[in-house]
């Protein structure tokens, strides 16, 4: 996969149009976490320094099609205006004659935000004669919002049909490091799938099938494979539409020399609370009235033994209930032994990239990717229709 980048473009003197992911939490008219903004940074500042002219976009939470000032960009412009350090113009709309005008007037290294694009439901439809009017704003396009590269909507394919468009510098790392994973990583390769449900991971378990050498599953989704083997769960998550799914894949998994490493022993409790009793089960059987919460000491071993070894790693979703501090340590424990491994290492899904941020790992880490999402679909080999608009 070849894309357009940015550096291959020639934006002196032109309107660039960007697309960013700025959708960051606001409360009481404040961002409470400008890390979106500070990734999307580089490719700005290199764009403004090359001499463009640079007209920014991005969608903030759900509208749903309408005009409200809830979901303004406001606060976003104050913040963005602050990390720039430059001044930032708000546009009052996002198409039409005063967008146009404020566009038009732009000078070399100046900034224009425009409101949120989710303002319009032809932004979600793709509609091209949206798109259209938002590509007239600009010469040049570029995208750097990974995070909804999986979706087709006006502002991340639509305009890529009506100007040249290329990729920014945190989309083209994103790249960098994903594609490989499916098209020729460097063995042995380990991915650690967790996360709470066989069927929202099972597309992504199916396609590491044809790449890894070995897969540890965690998280309450590991219930139902230990099912499948005969095992106890007690009163553990687990998903009887997808027990024959599960069974499959161990079986496809065995056909194709792929070694799928599952729980050996547990952290329980008999409520799912926060402060429940922490309950160690030291054996792959779940006794009736408890339930599994996170991975056992031994089973971490397990895949820190795999992770000696590795030369890449790919890793998806929380090993148990990390969210509660007494069912974090084997969630905790497995970003700690994948920090101190040699390997390429990638980290995508908002949990398991929420986890590696509060152990405070990310900088240990080869890349921490910046969509849920987007790279869940990634790894599960579809077409991100925002990446495609991108290649050469």
């Amino acid at each position: 996969m070849v894309l357009n980048t940015v550096k291959e473009a020639d934006v002196k003197g032109k309107r660039v149009l960007i697309r960013v992911d700025f959708n960051v939490p606001v409360k009481d008219g404040k961002v409470t976490d400008n890390t979106r903004i500070k990734a999307a940074l580089p490719t700005i500042e290199y764009l403004l320094n090359e001499g463009a002219k640079l007209i920014v976009v991005s969608h903030f939470g759900r509208p749903k099609g309408k005009k409200s000032e809830e979901f303004s960009m406001k606060p976003i412009r104050a913040e963005f205006e602050k990390l720039l350090g430059k001044k930032v113009k708000l546009a009052g709309d996002v198409i039409g004659p005063e967008v146009e005008k404020e566009a038009e007037n732009l000078k070399e290294g100046e900034v224009l935000l425009l409101e949120n694009a989710r303002f319009y439901p032809e932004e979600e439809k793709n509609d091209a004669e949206f798109a259209k009017k938002l590509a007239s704003l600009a010469d040049i396009y570029v995208n750097d919002a990974f995070g909804t590269a999986h979706r087709a909507h006006a502002t991340t394919e639509g305009v890529s049909h009506y100007l040249p468009s290329y990729a920014g510098f945190l989309i083209e790392k994103e790249v960098k490091y994903m594609a490989p994973l499916l098209e020729n990583p460097e063995h042995p390769f380990v991915a650690i799938i967790g996360g709470s449900k066989v069927s929202s991971k099972i597309t992504v378990l199916e396609s590491l099938l044809n790449t890894c050498d070995v897969i540890c599953i965690g998280g309450g989704m590991a219930y139902t494979f230990l099912k499948v083997l005969g095992h106890k769960i007690g009163k553990s998550l687990y998903e009887e539409d997808y027990i024959e799914t599960a069974k499959n894949f161990l079986e496809s998994a065995k056909k194709k020399g792929v070694k799928v490493i599952l729980p050996v022993d547990h952290i329980g409790a008999k409520e799912f609370k926060e402060d429940a009793e922490r309950i160690c089960i030291d054996g792959v059987d779940i006794p009736d009235d408890v339930m599994g919460m996170d991975i056992g000491p031994k089973t971490v071993e397990l895949i820190n033994d795999e992770l000696k070894s590795a030369k890449s790693v790919v890793w998806n979703g929380p090993m148990g209930v990390f969210e509660f501090s007494s069912f974090s340590k084997g969630t905790e424990d497995v970003a700690k032994a994948l920090a101190d491994s040699s390997a390429i290492s990638v980290v995508g899904g908002g949990d398991s990239v929420a986890a590696i941020n509060k152990f405070g790992l990310a900088d240990k880490i080869s890349h921490v990717s910046t969509g849920g999402g987007a790279s869940l679909e990634f790894l599960e080999g579809k077409t991100l229709p925002g990446i495609k608009a991108l290649e050469k």
